[in-house]
């Protein structure tokens, strides 16, 4: 080292000081970093966020990317496993933010509300499986398109933004685990490590997000969608399969009642008809009575015109003669009958028309 100087200050350190000094530190661990145009760094980088090691979940390695089909299938598949999904049950009251229909198989949920899904198995899945929720559209014709969020909400900040993309409709809350991928096909799902039910609970519960409304314009545009949970192994094979139909709306209870009875009245009128069809002798009985007490009756019609009323008249004195001469024994005992009912009035002889016809 140089030699102090005159003023009492200790001189600059030179290149060989520096290297002295760098030689004296613990050796590190080296990365190869091309990008940035050295080769040996001597301190540690952090690993990306898409590498994180999941080491309570048996996994060492990120989660098996999603299936790539085109169409996901939306059969219930409870596996080795028995998986099944549960709800809390809310009522229909307009103050819930979550809601589902054991009937219509369809929860009903507020956008970027929390709504908790009970995952319950019956044998416990193999070390390192994972979850997945995938939003699937509901009819065939949209099937094939990838459900996102529409382009007004994407743009607008959300709580969760920081950690996970904006274009994905469904979040989950409350764990940190959660990776969210996209396939080849460009559709979304998100992932989470499988855990066990808690001590004196049967249920794993996941809080699900849905992050735009069913009638947001540019999005879902009013099209029915599925949610599709299955359960997979580390290696990607499927244990379990449940799905269900996801409203995003307003109020939840509001429309789950609105729909329960529409789904109650179309059941009730399918079931009549179909019990018409299966009776139908019954049908051919009611049908002649109810035609011959119909030609029995006697109806009055008020008609404005002395012309027109006669034009009737002839009318219906035609179709008297035709019924007349189809049925002349019926008619000559109605008019019998008709004639023995009807009394002179103040003992005077009742004429009958042939007898008028003699004199």
């Amino acid at each position: 080292m140089d030699p102090p100087s005159d003023n009492g200050m200790e001189p600059p350190l030179s290149q060989e000081t520096f290297e002295d000094l760098w030689s004296l530190l613990p050796a590190m661990q080296t990365v190869n970093c091309p990008e940035v145009g050295f080769q040996d760094l001597d301190y540690p980088l952090p690993l990306p966020p898409t590498m994180t090691t999941l080491q309570e979940g048996g996994i060492t390695s990120t989660f098996t990317p999603p299936s790539s089909t085109a169409v996901p299938s939306t059969e219930d598949y409870p596996g080795n496993h028995l998986l099944q999904l549960e709800f809390e049950q809310n009522g229909t009251a307009k103050s819930v933010t979550c809601t589902y229909s054991p009937d219509l198989n369809k929860l009903f949920c507020q956008s970027a509300k929390t709504c908790p899904v009970l995952i319950h198995v019956q044998a416990p899945p193999p070390s390192g499986s994972v979850l997945r929720a995938v939003a699937v559209y509901k009819k065939s014709e949209h099937m094939a398109e990838v459900v996102k969020r529409c382009p007004h909400h994407e743009r607008s900040m959300e709580p969760g933004d920081d950690y996970a993309p904006r274009s994905h409709l469904i979040r989950v809350e409350g764990n940190s685990m959660a990776q969210y991928a996209e396939d080849v096909n460009g559709r979304h799902s998100v992932c989470l490590p499988y855990e066990e039910p808690q001590v004196g609970s049967q249920c794993t519960t996941i809080l699900l997000n849905y992050m735009c409304n069913s009638s947001c314009m540019g999005g879902m545009n009013r099209r029915p969608i599925m949610t599709i949970i299955t359960l997979e192994s580390k290696e990607g094979v499927l244990l379990g399969r449940r799905c269900f139909e996801v409203r995003v709306c307003a109020c939840p209870g509001r429309d789950r009642r609105t729909e329960e009875e529409n789904f109650t009245k179309k059941k009730e009128l399918k079931g009549s008809g179909k019990r018409a069809i299966s009776n139908p002798q019954t049908l051919e009985v009611l049908i002649p009575k109810k035609r011959l007490v119909t030609e029995e009756e006697v109806f009055t019609l008020q008609i404005r015109g002395r012309e027109r009323y006669d034009m009737l008249k002839k009318i219906n004195d035609a179709l008297e003669c035709q019924d007349n001469k189809a049925e002349p024994q019926k008619l000559t005992l109605k008019c019998r009958k008709c004639r023995d009912e009807i009394k002179p009035k103040k003992g005077k002889k009742l004429l009958v028309k042939d007898e008028l016809d003699s004199e």
